[in-house]
């Protein structure tokens, strides 16, 4: 039953990010890209809510991304931009 109760936190979440995006007039693959990033580093912490997170969770994911998955300072920088 929790289970449930995250995946409908998340969708409300990602339905804000993307309204939000969506007001700025980002483009649809910006819109993709940052919900793919979103959703990363929501299951990367253990499929908990960003509002849970800090500064600590940030820094960690990105250098996973940096360490373990060899991505560029641009995707990194992608990455942060999205979360």
């Amino acid at each position: 039953m929790q289970t449930n109760t995250m995946q409908s936190s998340a969708r409300k979440l990602l339905d804000q990010v993307r309204d939000k995006i969506r007001f700025k007039h980002y483009s649809l693959s910006t819109e993709s890209t940052y919900i793919l990033w979103i959703k990363q580093f929501i299951i990367f912490n253990d499929v908990r809510h960003p509002t849970e997170m800090g500064v600590a969770e940030v820094e960690r994911f990105l250098t996973y991304l940096a360490t373990r998955r060899h991505v560029s300072s641009s995707t990194q920088n992608q990455a942060l931009s999205a979360i």
